[in-house]
């Protein structure tokens, strides 16, 4: 009996919200209709003449006395000009150091510590990092020792692998890092930086 009463209130309950439910979604059909023929609205479509031409980049003086260079270096000297070749390689080498100095002026302190100041952090973020990862390696050499399991072990280890071969390269990644801080102090000192500057 009590069933009978359950399935008769519920199927009344059911087809009193059955109509209700259609008229909102009509009602909402009805709505988004009016939005989208409401709502039109011209939209800009841009073209290659409304974009303003941008100019190009000047050639890096580095470049163009290596190609330069390189060009004086392909052409064979003969035995008698071979005076005149060593001269040519002499104003040459007193032309590229007068460009040095002339660049790290131009480029100044900013230049020089903002790049001292990023090979700074990536080697320290690369440190921070090579850290986080051999805890983890010493965490599942823990759990490994622990588990009695043998599939269990096997995934922990093959964890563990991977920990040990990305700690190999963040190792070679923070030798790198120090080559290139050592590279800029040699490039900084051959162009006359004051040491200050490289903090």
């Amino acid at each position: 009996m009590r069933i009978l009463s359950f399935v008769t209130i519920f199927g009344l309950a059911a087809g009193s919200l059955a109509p209700l439910h259609a008229q909102s979604l009509a009602d909402v059909a009805k709505k988004e209709t009016e939005r989208r023929q409401g709502g039109k609205t011209a939209t800009k479509v841009y073209t290659n003449g409304d974009l303003k031409p941008v100019a190009e980049p000047a050639p890096d003086a580095d470049t163009a006395s290596a190609a330069a260079g390189d060009s004086a270096d392909k052409k064979p000297a003969d035995a008698k000009g071979d005076a005149k070749a060593d001269a040519k390689t002499n104003d040459k080498s007193a032309a590229k150091d007068a460009k040095a100095s002339d660049k790290s002026e131009e480029k100044g302190q900013e230049y020089w510590s903002g790049r001292m100041h990023a090979l700074n952090e990536q080697l320290s973020r690369d440190r921070l990092y090579a850290e986080a990862v051999q805890t983890r390696i010493n965490s599942l050499t823990a759990d490994f020792t622990a588990r009695d399991d043998p599939a269990q072990r096997q995934l922990i280890a093959e964890d563990r692998d991977k920990a040990v071969s990305e700690l190999s390269r963040l190792r070679k990644q923070i030798d790198e890092d120090k080559d290139a801080i050592g590279s800029l102090e040699e490039e900084a000192h051959r162009a006359g930086v004051p040491p200050g500057w490289l903090r």
